[in-house]
């Protein structure tokens, strides 16, 4: 079955289908231009390569959202084929590739659970919780006097993210990081 929404009723986060490709929605302002048809300004990216794009979407205009399977799924390891996560009802194992994944790998941890998203049985895409806790394997010592509001030093984190921390945070240390600014949020007592 094929689900379609108005150009209205499009909102960040679905995925489209717009010129026979897959699109995430990115951004959607919806907008009234005095006496002439409200219509939605979208920012759209490409499953496929990523790129984005913008388009103007009459009010009226039937736009075909792409019906997504999601699966809880734990991330496992990464070697040539890809990247390995495991269904965790059946238990079966897929590679998902680099290029899918794209930003959120500064965030996977093996035995990080996710949410794979499927378009007719292949994987378009990953859905991470909001917060992922990761430690700090470089940062330089805390300065002597140093207040909590001063201001932050970069610290690179066991994925290879390098995030502003505050000064008081150390190497060893365990950090909350948030998954779609990438920013610091706070230190996690261990």
């Amino acid at each position: 079955m094929v689900a379609y929404v108005s150009g209205n009723g499009i909102r960040p986060g679905y995925v489209i289908k717009y010129n026979k490709q897959l699109y995430r929605v990115m951004t959607a302002e919806h907008r009234t231009p005095g006496n002439k048809r409200a219509f939605c300004q979208a920012k759209l990216r490409s499953l496929r390569d990523g790129t984005q794009t913008e388009v103007k979407f009459r009010a009226d205009e039937e736009v075909e959202r792409a019906a997504l399977e999601q699966t809880e799924m734990e991330y496992l390891y990464e070697d040539p084929m890809g990247y390995c996560f495991m269904n965790l009802e059946t238990y079966e194992q897929i590679f998902v590739e680099e290029k899918l994944l794209k930003d959120t790998i500064k965030f996977l941890l093996p035995n990080a659970k996710v949410r794979l998203e499927f378009y007719e049985e292949k994987p378009i895409g990953i859905t991470l919780q909001e917060t992922v806790d990761l430690k700090v394997v470089d940062t330089e010592p805390p300065l002597k006097g140093a207040t909590a509001s001063g201001s932050g030093k970069p610290a690179t984190l066991e994925t290879g993210h390098v995030v502003t921390v505050p000064q008081f945070v150390q190497i060893g240390e365990t950090v909350r990081v948030s998954t779609t600014s990438g920013d610091y949020q706070e230190r996690v007592q261990g």
